[in-house]
């Protein structure tokens, strides 16, 4: 069974049992031995996420369904995880529920002049999705232009974590030191 196959009827079998657990499917990986199960909340991505507790009862869930189904022939290694602030997105879904980061899409080579864009995901179309673009192939615009791009010209495409002004220090950070 390719790894696609065998990803697809792991999706079948653990996506009711993962939402009664009151978190989203997000991902479901198999390579090098390993199946990589990724889980999210239905809110917003950043608004808190996947607690440890709740990433435990959905492996033992998802453990128990495998272990009564065994769709993945020999030994493997399961893991549980959230998707992270920076993650990949594969199919519609993930480029919906990132609507609003930032991301930066990888095309395919021979697909156009430009390699690499970074930019705001600001919509989602059966075929495409379309970027608010800052960056192209590292030289950032003076202004952001909206750019429509076709899933089937993508590499990859991953979201950014886009951390916040820095902090001024606090005025008791450094404090004098006298003779003691």
């Amino acid at each position: 069974m390719s790894s696609s196959a065998l990803e697809d009827r792991v999706t079948a079998l653990i996506t009711v049992p993962v939402e009664r657990l009151g978190v989203d499917l997000v991902d479901v990986e198999f390579t090098g031995g390993t199946l990589r199960i990724s889980v999210d909340t239905p809110h917003e991505p950043l608004e808190g996420g996947v607690d440890t507790a709740t990433l435990t009862n959905v492996n033992r869930a998802i453990g128990a369904i495998l272990e009564e189904d065994d769709p993945i022939p020999g030994r493997y290694t399961l893991e549980v995880s959230s998707p992270g602030v920076e993650r990949r997105l594969n199919r519609p879904d993930h480029y919906t529920r990132a609507i609003g980061e930032m991301v930066v899409v990888k095309m395919k080579p021979g697909t156009g002049e430009v390699r690499r864009v970074k930019g705001t995901l600001t919509g989602v179309e059966p075929d495409g999705f379309t970027v608010l673009v800052a960056e192209r192939d590292g030289n950032d615009l003076s202004e952001p232009e909206p750019v429509t791009i076709s899933y089937d010209d993508v590499d990859r495409t991953k979201t950014i974590f886009v951390w916040g002004p820095t902090p001024k220090p606090h005025p008791n950070s450094k404090k004098k030191r006298g003779n003691r």
